[in-house]
């Protein structure tokens, strides 16, 4: 923006000295632009002036992602020799930079469908086109900390099942998420580069929903609870393997998928200021602790320590 040559007179002084105008130079300042019908004074500024200000560097990157893509792929690699098919995305929210392992490929995000829910829901709450109860309001924070399937249904029902997806999908971007293909929530799919693609923009508020609502969820994923409303334990994956970071989590799981596999997902945000986000997938034919041990150890190998 240009502004109002400050003091006419030493204008007109410097001017005067120098001799000369120098066509297509001129000062640069911050305030408010002049009246259209202002005559305006061009200057040439002292050429020790005339450099621009410098820029603040760019944010460093974390040393926690110093080896990051070589922990990542032993993890992963360490994961298969047990027969888990392990996929992972970590996103550092600051500079950009995303490292993944495994093959990218699709899988059911059981319980993780919740965050959607909750998010489409929000969103018609904060447009006017829906009212949340004190009732509808203690049900989806049981339903995001605790994993109410219960609650999930209902709110599913009431915003029209497969709709939920579209709406969320659209908003978001996400290219590798598809709705169920039978109409049940928890066999919607997606990958794991858009559920941290979903994070990064709820965190944001490129997804559209508010700061405000953005905001419930992420309060409620900050208080999950050691186990699910069914009691299965839900603490597998980042929790226990970021055991000395502050997380805000949606775990997801269910028995039994492609030829009798365990189902884990492990999702969320980490650090006190939600830096980093994570997501992880496992297909894995061991029973359900070993999963669930093989999702935390591959978080472990990847940051030792239970710290970025």
């Amino acid at each position: 923006m240009r502004g109002r040559p400050s003091g006419p007179v030493a204008a007109i002084a410097a001017i005067a000295i120098a001799g000369l105008v120098v066509a297509g130079c001129q000062a640069q300042s911050h305030g408010t632009p002049p009246d259209s019908d202002t005559p305006q004074v061009t200057v040439v500024a002292p050429q020790n002036n005339a450099l621009p200000m410098p820029q603040a560097p760019p944010e460093a990157p974390s040393a926690g992602f110093d080896g990051l893509d070589a922990r990542t792929k032993q993890a992963i690699a360490d994961a298969a020799k047990a027969g888990a098919d392990i996929s992972v995305v970590v996103m550092d929210r600051t500079t950009g930079q995303t490292i993944s392992g495994g093959d990218g490929s699709t899988f059911p995000i059981a319980s993780v469908v919740k965050l959607f829910i909750a998010d489409d829901l929000l969103l018609q709450e904060s447009k006017g086109q829906t009212t949340l109860s004190p009732a509808d309001r203690k049900a989806l924070d049981v339903m995001l900390r605790s994993s109410d399937d219960g609650a999930a249904q209902n709110f599913w029902d009431r915003l029209g099942g497969n709709a939920v997806i579209a709406r969320v999908k659209a908003r978001y971007g996400l290219s590798g998420t598809t709705a169920p293909y039978n109409g049940h929530w928890d066999v919607t799919t997606s990958t794991a580069s858009d559920l941290v693609r979903y994070y990064d923009m709820l965190l944001d508020g490129s997804g559209g929903l508010p700061p405000e609502q953005a905001s419930i969820i992420m309060g409620d994923l900050a208080q999950s609870t050691p186990t699910g409303i069914d009691g299965y334990p839900q603490r597998f994956g980042i929790p226990e393997g970021l055991f000395a970071e502050p997380v805000a989590v949606k775990q997801g799981w269910f028995c039994c998928w492609n030829g009798g596999n365990q189902l884990h997902v492990s999702t969320g945000a980490i650090g006190p200021d939600r830096r980093y986000v994570l997501a992880m997938g496992s297909l894995d034919p061991t029973g359900a602790a070993a999963a669930r041990d093989r999702m935390t150890q591959v978080v472990k190998t990847m940051f030792p320590g239970g710290k970025i």
